[in-house]
């Protein structure tokens, strides 16, 4: 089956933009992307958004297999926690716990995300995520209703980091280097790792902070680089600054000065949107770049921080229609089953029926002839012999009225014509008068030509007869006076 595309979506509190990537493999083409807002719009942002991606999608028929959600920074909150462990699974069990303690307040409508920084004889330092509950399941349950699915909801500053370890060109080390990007309203700083021996990056120490309208964009930037080094202390010491800015407002020389430390642009954010402010339908760059970065998890085997898991942990649609063919073959294996054992008991009685017959057919036949019916009889052979005898007995009943030899010569010839013609003609005889002057004889049968002809042959010659055809049966009602040909 070949692979489909995936789909990044980043929500903010208005707005959303989607990026849809090709399927692993392939690059890194984008099909397509678009952004909508819901600024305009009377009902909730976010079910408004998730109506008007989906309609976009069907628009432009894009066609994906998974999906992935970012959300925006104002819409969580980032914690430092320390853990006493070490194990990812025993951090996980008391990672409430200790968030809580840290926090010193009750988090039970919280969504927690955490990602590990760093380990040691004491446990381990933890980047943890906060979001209300009630945000991230309006989020959720508004795309399901659209049957969008996402298998992973995510910070945006996660997602950003992990387009930024994508975008480094292979063999380039990033150890010092700290990445600092501002969108319109957010702004994002991030230290990533050089990859280990495996190919992966290690997780990026990362921070966000919101970036007012009328703020100095410059200022604020390297005011928060100054705060922002000293939490990256494990790290190697910053050394250098890679900077983007959506709006093309922040001087580089100037954050250089103000923090010590060279600055320069980051080549793969392209220009700033400022340049473009013309074109309304044009993508943000950061906003663009937190969508393709959450389209780019789903590349992923091991998912970490990922607000589903401890909300509404992804079922996906492999499990689903697999349960669903669990539950099919069950029902299938009980119907058929059911039926095999319907039948069976039918194809029972109808044996138990077949015997029991056999049985009674036995001993009638016994009582009849006189004699026990032979293994080597067949039941044709034996009924036959049936047939003959009742219309011996038939005969016999018929020509008790009379006495004398003429009756028994007249009985003999009829005997012979009805055993000749019996079978080939469907004779069928009701009564039998044998006089002296005469034979009588009175039925139905099929064949009313091969029947005189048979009683020619045999030495009777027909005096009188009433034919009567019935149409339903197609069966020839007879009444013949007979008398020895002379």
């Amino acid at each position: 089956m070949e692979s489909k595309n995936l789909l990044g979506i980043y929500f903010t509190k208005d707005t959303a933009t989607v990026v849809c990537l090709a399927p692993p493999g392939k690059g890194d083409n984008i099909p397509d992307c678009f952004t909508v807002t819901a600024k305009d719009q009377e009902q909730p942002k976010i079910p408004a958004l998730a109506s008007l991606i989906a309609q976009s999608c069907a628009e432009k028929k894009m066609s994906f297999s998974e999906v992935a959600v970012a959300i925006d920074c104002s819409l969580f909150m980032q914690h430092s926690v320390h853990s006493e462990f070490t194990d990812q699974k025993q951090i996980s069990s008391t990672i409430r716990f200790d968030t809580e303690e840290a926090l010193a307040t009750d988090i039970s409508e919280t969504v927690l995300a955490f990602e590990i920084n760093s380990t040691s004889q004491s446990g381990s330092n933890l980047t943890v995520f906060t979001a209300q509950k009630k945000i991230l399941s309006e989020i959720l349950l508004s795309l399901q209703q659209y049957n969008f699915d996402p298998i992973t909801i995510k910070p945006d500053v996660i997602c950003l980091s992990k387009l930024v370890s994508h975008k480094i060109p292979k063999g380039e080390s990033t150890e010092g280097c700290l990445f600092g990007m501002l969108s319109k309203h957010s702004g994002y700083l991030i230290a990533p790792r050089d990859p280990d021996s495996s190919g992966s990056y290690d997780s990026s120490a990362v921070r966000t902070f919101l970036v007012g309208a009328k703020q100095k964009r410059t200022e604020l930037l390297a005011r928060e680089i100054m705060i922002t080094t000293p939490l990256f202390g494990s790290r190697e010491p910053i050394n250098s600054l890679r900077i983007f800015d959506s709006a093309g407002i922040v001087d580089f020389p100037s954050v250089t000065e103000k923090t010590g430390i060279l600055a320069k642009g980051i080549e793969f954010f392209g220009e700033p949107d400022s340049l473009h402010a013309e074109n309304e339908d044009r993508i943000n760059r950061v906003d663009f770049a937190i969508a393709y970065g959450a389209a780019l998890s789903l590349r992923e085997k091991e998912q970490t921080v990922n607000f589903r898991d401890d909300f509404s942990p992804f079922q996906g649609k492999k499990i689903k229609t697999r349960n669903a063919l669990k539950f099919a073959m069950v029902s299938v294996t009980i119907l058929l089953i059911a039926v095999g054992v319907y039948f069976q008991m039918n194809l029972f009685s109808v044996k138990k029926d077949i015997k029991n017959a056999r049985i009674k057919f036995d001993r009638n036949y016994e009582i009849v002839m006189g004699k026990k019916l032979s293994n080597t009889v067949t039941t044709q052979k034996a009924l036959k012999n049936l047939n003959n005898e009742l219309i011996t007995i038939k005969a016999g009943r018929a020509g008790i009225i009379t006495q004398g030899t003429s009756v028994s010569s007249k009985l003999t010839l009829v005997l012979k014509a009805l055993n000749k013609s019996a079978k080939q003609t469907g004779l069928n005889i009701k009564s039998i008068d044998i006089t002296e002057k005469n034979i009588s004889i009175s039925g139905d049968i099929l064949n009313t030509t091969k029947f005189i002809n048979d009683l020619k042959d045999t030495g009777l010659e027909v005096k009188s007869s009433n034919l009567e055809v019935n149409k339903q049966t197609k069966r020839t009602n007879f009444r013949f006076t007979l008398e020895p040909a002379s």
